[in-house]
């Protein structure tokens, strides 16, 4: 496998139905910048790329909205979730949910042990889960 050894990791894709409200969860609400954004009329659809510092040397969200999607998409069973590391997962989620996001799973200690965490749902229901990180 020469070559992929000094590879690095881009970009997560998600499909979405709402671009706008996308946005402005992963944006406003948890504090990622858009990044880029590009329509390409003759496929018919936009990507829009998010995430927390540059493309360079930071793993990115690529938002994918198709023009005529007009069905929520199914989320299926094979994917888990986004993982973000954020200082204070309580203060945070108390902040999401005063914005009207869903928390399926509130901050907490781990079950087994562990970590301090939390899951939300973005617009279309992918579920994001918050780490407690110093």
């Amino acid at each position: 496998m020469t070559g992929l050894q000094s590879g690095r990791f881009l970009h997560t894709m998600i499909r979405v139905r709402d671009l706008d409200k996308s946005i402005d969860f992963y944006t406003r609400l948890l504090g990622m910048t858009l990044l880029r954004r590009k329509d390409y009329p003759t496929g018919k659809f936009t990507l829009a790329f998010v995430g927390y510092g540059d493309e360079a040397s930071n793993t990115v969200i690529e938002l994918t909205h198709n023009w005529e999607q007009a069905e929520a998409y199914t989320l299926g069973s094979g994917f888990g979730h986004l993982a973000l590391g954020v200082p204070d997962v309580y203060a945070a989620c108390k902040t999401l949910e005063a914005e009207g996001v869903k928390i399926p799973r509130p901050a907490g200690p781990m079950a087994h042990g562990g970590s301090v965490i939390a899951f939300i749902e973005d617009p279309d229901g992918y579920k994001i889960e918050l780490i407690q990180r110093a």
